[in-house]
């Protein structure tokens, strides 16, 4: 006789934010990168999502469900605001202000609420790998997908178009000095690859041999290049080689004050 298990309250929790987005399986894994087997095996408790994926359904819930997710992720609710600069004056006006999650992935844009204003904010994971400047090996995978988050980042949501795709890495090397710095934070955006829109932007590229590297992404001419802002570094023809793939499109980038 077989005996079943009760279903984790996690488990409950991606069931019903499914059922309440209006999805298939199918159309949820997608907007999350995984496929419809995955989440079924999370809607039944056989596999539990990783601490990245728990931080996008909590993108993808909204207040207040977020934190169903976000906790299990190791968020907590204080350390949002531990994330702003430390002013008095600002920790004032976020103590009065509700913070309202964005949807990820939603298309549309939440309506201002009357009454008190709403701080959005989209919670960000920092993956546990780096992407190396030229010159520099970076991390192995092209997947995001396959990392793990370390840490969160509380950005404004005006800073993530693309919430669900967003990921943030460490940065390795010098030779996008004083541009980008060793050690620097990057957001990658993972749904901009497209090279016709990617003219002069900073780009994370892939590659089997030297994994994620940073750079910037220069079309002229029909030649591809990664160019670095240290001119000491030469470019690296994209087009010689077929086994460079663009990741994402960086969107903005931080550093510890000194």
């Amino acid at each position: 006789m077989l005996h079943e298990f009760p279903l984790p309250e996690w488990a409950h929790a991606i069931l019903d934010l499914r059922r309440r987005l209006g999805l298939s399986q199918s159309e949820f894994g997608s907007r999350l990168h995984y496929s419809a087997m995955a989440v079924s095996r999370w809607e039944t408790g056989k596999q539990e999502p990783t601490s990245r994926s728990f931080i996008q359904l909590g993108n993808m819930a909204g207040q207040p469900d977020c934190w169903l997710f976000w906790t299990r992720a190791g968020l907590k609710s204080s350390d949002l605001r531990q994330m702003f600069p430390g002013t008095r004056a600002i920790a004032r006006m976020s103590a009065s202000m509700e913070f309202d999650i964005v949807h990820a992935g939603s298309g549309t844009k939440s309506k201002r609420p009357r009454g008190a204003p709403k701080l959005q904010l989209v919670a960000v994971p920092l993956l546990n790998m780096d992407a190396g400047t030229i010159g520099q090996s970076g991390g192995q995978f092209a997947d995001f997908d396959s990392a793990s988050a370390e840490e969160v980042i509380a950005a404004p949501a005006f800073w993530c178009p693309n919430p669900v795709q967003t990921n943030c890495l460490r940065v390795r090397g010098t030779s996008m000095s004083p541009l980008i710095n060793d050690g620097d934070i990057v957001a990658v955006d993972g749904s901009q690859t497209n090279p016709e829109e990617l003219d002069r932007k900073i780009v994370v590229a892939w590659h089997r041999q030297n994994g994620l590297s940073l750079a910037r992404f220069v079309a002229a001419d029909g030649v591809h290049l990664l160019e670095s802002e240290n001119r000491d570094y030469s470019p690296v023809s994209v087009d010689k080689d077929r086994k460079w793939q663009i990741v994402g499109k960086v969107l903005w980038w931080i550093r510890r004050g000194p």
